[in-house]
């Protein structure tokens, strides 16, 4: 039997983002490890246990931080210790760490993973980016065994800069059977059951309160709906930092009554059922999976220009794409798109259609052929 150690900043990555790979690896008769920080309580009843054993080490995202000569120094112990055939490695201080403790362990044989989630450094990233980030990930790419892509904008730049094997694949998967579209009857009952109204016209933007995220950007579109649809509401789904900052800019905006905070959701394919637009305002994204959620589950979806919307959104098809805070433009094809139910619904068939290649029916395949040459 094949022990496998799978390693991110938190413990919270794994289950979002790894299940379909640790059900590939336990079909294979792999035993599976987790080192990670234990950020659980934070996400709302998140469970890890889908593996076989937890290590809790204290990695902190910030490359400035203690924490992680402490998590190098438990690590090895951990990965000294066990006896890792494989160590997966995610997330950018996590994959630094882990590779730095994994030297000797690859040396005695031991195959080391790393998915990139999304570079730092990528077309129209700061020259600051560039100059810290591309060196480290070209560096550590000697210290890896198979680095993986999820966007072509990634895997093209690894391929031609990185020493090492370079994969791509369409994601980390997204539950067909939990996101899936339902009929109008079932949307109605859905609504009801949530406490809206049949025709209330509903948006959503899902993801972690940060800057990065955004989620002004979408405040500030239904500032300008709100005329032409009074009882608009727009789901705000996520916790995180930026959460005071967004209830102030909602009463400023005197939104209220438009927009709705559901924190970190547990049921959200619920929400997307009943969504008549998806929203996105990121100003970086490496391959968002709310994105993927939302498609199939048949939502149009308009969101700003990154790299990882480019690559989900074809344009005047599934979506529109709008320049990061250019908030008449985001406006105008949520109206469009509200005011025409036809195209509504065409860009939600062409959304899924276009989704399935990244649910985890497609991913598992091609994480098993990575891993066992399937």
């Amino acid at each position: 039997m094949k022990k496998v150690l799978l390693t991110a900043t938190v413990q919270s990555h794994i289950c979002q983002f790894h299940k379909p790979l640790v059900e590939v690896l336990h079909n294979h008769n792999c035993e599976v490890h987790v080192a990670a920080r234990n950020n659980l309580a934070e996400k709302n009843g998140m469970k890890l246990d889908f593996v076989d054993k937890v290590f809790d080490v204290p990695f902190s995202r910030s490359p400035k931080s203690s924490d992680n000569i402490k998590a190098y120094s438990q690590l090895k112990k951990i990965i000294d210790s066990e006896h890792y055939d494989i160590i997966h490695c995610n997330t950018p201080m996590g994959g630094i760490v882990t590779r730095l403790a994994a030297k000797g362990a690859r040396k005695g044989g031991a195959k080391v993973i790393y998915t990139a989630h999304g570079f730092h450094f990528y077309n129209g990233a700061s020259k600051k980016n560039w100059l810290v980030f591309y060196p480290i990930e070209k560096h550590f790419a000697k210290l890896t065994d198979k680095l993986i892509t999820i966007n072509h904008e990634d895997y093209k730049l690894a391929k031609e800069k990185f020493k090492t094997d370079i994969y791509y694949i369409h994601g980390v998967g997204v539950d067909e059977a939990r996101y899936y579209p339902v009929s109008q009857d079932e949307k109605l009952e859905i609504r009801k059951e949530l406490g809206f109204s049949p025709n209330q016209k509903i948006l959503l933007c899902v993801g972690e309160l940060l800057p990065n995220k955004n989620q002004k950007m979408a405040i500030n579109a239904v500032k300008k709906l709100v005329r032409d649809f009074p009882d608009i509401v727009l789901l705000i789904a996520g916790n995180g930092p930026e959460k005071e900052a967004i209830e102030e800019e909602v009463n400023r905006l005197n939104l209220n009554n438009n927009i709705k905070m559901l924190g970190y959701c547990t049921c959200l394919e619920k929400y997307q059922r009943i969504t008549d637009v998806s929203v996105s305002c990121s100003k970086r994204e490496g391959l968002p999976l709310n994105i993927v959620e939302a498609m199939l589950s048949e939502n149009p979806v308009v969101a700003t220009a990154n790299r990882g919307h480019c690559e989900l959104i074809e344009e005047n098809k599934n979506g529109f794409i709008v320049q990061v805070d250019d908030v008449d433009s985001m406006a105008n094809h949520i109206r469009e798109l509200l005011n025409d139910d036809d195209m509504r619904m065409k860009f939600g068939k062409n959304a899924r259609e276009f989704a399935v290649q990244y649910g985890f029916t497609s991913v598992k395949k091609e994480l098993e052929k990575i891993y066992f040459n399937c």
